[in-house]
């Protein structure tokens, strides 16, 4: 799988999600800072990309899309090390995996992991 990791998610994680056999941009190294998140959005479509953030914008955003894709994985926890995030992703992989693939927002917290698909009904 294709991730694109945004401003705040350590590029540390795109290398164990390497090593894992996933390939990885981080933002930051390709785009500017400033880019919007609907930019941001595009750029991950365009390019087949998994979005990985903080930014509880995309959800909004994507529910207001109406699109199927790009997928996003949104960690609601802060200030850890990317080995957590890592390992919590590999813990959720088998539950999180197919709808990525077709097109899911996923948050992912400490303790929970909810899977919506894409897209977003606003009913």
């Amino acid at each position: 799988m294709k991730f694109l990791l945004d401003v705040g998610i350590s590029p540390a994680l795109g290398s164990l999600l390497e090593a894992e056999g996933h390939e990885f941009r981080y933002l930051p190294n390709h785009f500017s800072n400033k880019t919007p998140d609907s930019g941001i959005l595009e750029i991950a479509l365009e390019s087949e990309e998994v979005i990985i953030t903080h930014d509880l914008d995309f959800g909004k955003l994507l529910a207001f899309s109406g699109n199927r894709l790009p997928s996003v994985v949104l960690f609601r926890i802060h200030h850890i090390s990317a080995k957590v995030f890592y390992e919590l992703l590999r813990e959720c992989w088998d539950q999180i995996a197919e709808p990525l693939a077709i097109g899911a927002f996923v948050v992912i917290e400490m303790e929970s992991v909810r899977v919506r698909t894409l897209p977003i009904s606003r009913t």
